[in-house]
């Protein structure tokens, strides 16, 4: 392509590079509806877990707690990966904490 852009003048130059400009801004514009569309489907399933997450602590716990399950669930599943987006995750089963126990 290079030896294309020899014959152009300066003119035409420009008006390629504003071309490439707005298309590479449509390119962006549209990788970022994908992303957040993205974005916006797991936070859907996301919530949906947690739902389905209330609703098996209600079955086997009752309704007793279900507002503690609530809340702590945000953190007792939370996690976060560190600065090596291949690091191995480490995960284990655990007994749920009693309440008022240690």
């Amino acid at each position: 392509m290079g030896k294309e852009l020899y014959n152009l003048s300066v003119k035409d130059l420009q008006n390629l590079e504003n071309q490439l400009e707005l298309s590479l801004q449509g390119v962006r514009m549209k990788k970022d509806q994908i992303l957040f569309d993205e974005i916006q489907e797991l936070r859907r399933k996301g919530n949906m877990i947690h739902q389905k997450n209330v609703e098996l602590y209600k079955k086997v716990y009752g309704t007793r707690d279900t507002n503690t399950a609530s809340a702590n669930s945000y953190t007792r599943y939370n996690f976060s990966l560190g600065e090596e987006p291949h690091a191995p995750i480490q995960l284990q089963l655990s007994q749920p904490e009693q309440p008022g126990g240690s």
